[in-house]
């Protein structure tokens, strides 16, 4: 509600004290055409003007912003659009930034969003702080709009632990592929001579076993045979003898 009470209003800031003269309105009247370049039809009328505030005697040189209130809406936007499109403005040497009269909160608010730019930046995305606070955000996809600066916050950290998930995954792709042949990441060709190798080895075991038990049944034939043999040979010699007959 406040902000819209405010909405015919606009602040110049920068302007060197004492540079309007008596005359505030007829001043801002001249600088306006002046450093915006617009053709006003009617021409610019206020309903009041003026700095904000008392002189700063803590910091003389740093002038009083200049709030005035234009007697028509339509005026008001074209001014505020020409210092979005072509500000900021330059009066000898000073940048001259114009821009609307928000609440403390609305101000607040804005000044939450301006501070994750670097952020956006550093996530390369493309945004937007529109009146009086809405920021436009988008990247390669539709845009999305935040209202509050704190939900802002946590979309950038979602998005940025996506990316660095992504980022994680695609670098190990990379890394085997760079590897690929050096013995850490064997190459397709290393892979098949590796698994023939495996097989190989897998049936010379086999083999081997089936020999080992083929050994250890020979054996044991050939201790069975021994042992028939050496009871036999025992058998023999423990016989009876006949008894013999006696010539006549």
């Amino acid at each position: 509600m406040e902000d819209r009470s405010r909405g015919d209003n606009i602040r110049l800031h920068e302007i060197p004290e004492n540079e309007e003269g008596t005359d505030m309105q007829a001043f801002l009247s001249s600088t306006l055409l002046k450093l915006t370049s617009l053709d006003f039809d009617p021409s610019l009328e206020f309903q009041w003007a003026h700095r904000i505030g008392p002189k700063r005697s803590d910091n003389p040189s740093r002038p009083r912003p200049i709030i005035a209130c234009l007697l028509w809406h339509t005026q008001t936007c074209q001014i505020l659009q020409a210092a979005r499109n072509h500000g900021p403005f330059r009066i000898d040497q000073h940048n001259i930034p114009i821009t609307a009269d928000y609440s403390k909160e609305t101000n607040e608010r804005r000044k939450a969003f301006l501070a994750l730019r670097p952020r956006l930046h550093q996530l390369e995305m493309k945004y937007g702080l529109f009146d009086p606070t809405r920021m436009w955000v988008t990247k390669n996809g539709p845009s999305k709009d935040f209202y509050i600066p704190e939900e802002l916050r946590l979309f950038l950290d979602s998005f940025l632990s996506q990316s660095m998930d992504s980022t994680s995954t695609h670098c190990s792709h990379d890394i085997a592929g760079d590897n690929e042949g050096t013995g850490i990441f064997p190459s397709g060709k290393e892979k098949t001579n590796m698994a023939q190798c495996d097989a190989e080895a897998s049936q010379r075991g086999r083999d081997i076993e089936r020999l080992a038990r083929s050994h250890d049944d020979r054996v044991q034939v050939l201790h069975a045979v021994a042992t028939h043999t050496q009871l036999s040979e025992r058998d023999k010699s423990c016989s009876p003898l006949k008894p013999t007959t006696a010539s006549s």
